[in-house]
């Protein structure tokens, strides 16, 4: 005759069963007979309520879910030949991204003749990196992708993002 190890609604053990036994106490006490250990020798199955069971690991779960920090990565798109005026406001995007808890992906993007000369793409990237150096790291080295060179840099470890709230639409 089958036997199934039997554990309590408390999680009490009431020792190895009959399955027929089994499922009248279940009955007895209003509950389910759910197998948890279907692998081990001999089974073992759990009295409990099976619906309250879920409900309650899938609230765990949604809560997982919530607490989850989303990855955001924003671009910021450069050119070779950048006047140190627009390299200062790009700069600043990205310390602004780094700072928000974003990876940043710097893309440097090569006309005609630009793309005989990668070397001056890593130098711009380079210095960018060594600039915002203590908000972020490089995360990806810089790679030549066609007409594009991209670099991916990421916040700290250890920081905190600071959210700061966006301006207000302006009626």
């Amino acid at each position: 005759m089958p036997e199934v190890r039997l554990v309590g609604p408390e999680g009490e053990q009431i020792g190895i069963v009959a399955i027929a036994e089994a499922m009248r106490l279940a009955q007895e006490a209003d509950l389910d007979l759910v197998e948890v250990a279907p692998t081990a020798r001999p089974p073992v199955c759990k009295l409990m309520d099976y619906g309250k069971f879920k409900y309650e690991s899938d609230q765990k779960r949604r809560e997982a879910r919530k607490n989850q920090v989303q990855t955001v990565i924003k671009e910021m798109k450069l050119r070779p030949k950048i006047d140190p005026h627009d390299y200062e406001t790009k700069k600043g995007h990205v310390v602004r991204f780094l700072r928000a808890g974003d990876k940043v992906k710097i893309t440097i993007m090569f006309r005609g003749r630009e793309q005989s000369r990668p070397e001056l793409g890593i130098r711009l990237l380079q210095r960018l990196s060594t600039d915002v150096a203590d908000l972020g790291y490089v995360e990806a080295q810089p790679k030549q992708d066609g007409r594009n060179m991209t670099m991916v840099m990421a916040p700290h470890k250890g920081s905190r993002p600071q959210r700061v709230p966006e301006p207000a639409a302006r009626a």
